[in-house]
């Protein structure tokens, strides 16, 4: 049941990335279109988005990393110490 919650999120994960990169370019298309904005809004709206998206997506993923490797950890230490 555990693996089911982890693979899930894992996933839930990859979709939310997807739809923040989506949100992205749909609000920097809106910014340049915007007749307050302009290709320069646009392009702010992009690069910040861009390094929210990394950031965010980063962290998320760094998250799911270290439970993998506790996991990880854990079972060679009980191996060792089945072993020892």
């Amino acid at each position: 049941m555990r693996d089911f919650f982890i693979g899930s999120f894992e996933k839930l994960i990859s979709a939310i990335v997807v739809l923040l990169a989506i949100a992205v370019l749909i609000g920097a298309g809106a910014a340049a279109m915007s007749p307050d904005g302009g290709i320069l809004a646009g392009l702010a709206v992009l690069v910040g988005g861009t390094l929210y998206l990394v950031m965010f997506a980063g962290m998320l993923y760094v998250v799911l990393g270290i439970h993998a490797n506790t996991r990880r950890t854990a079972e060679a230490i009980e191996k060792l110490l089945a072993s020892g």
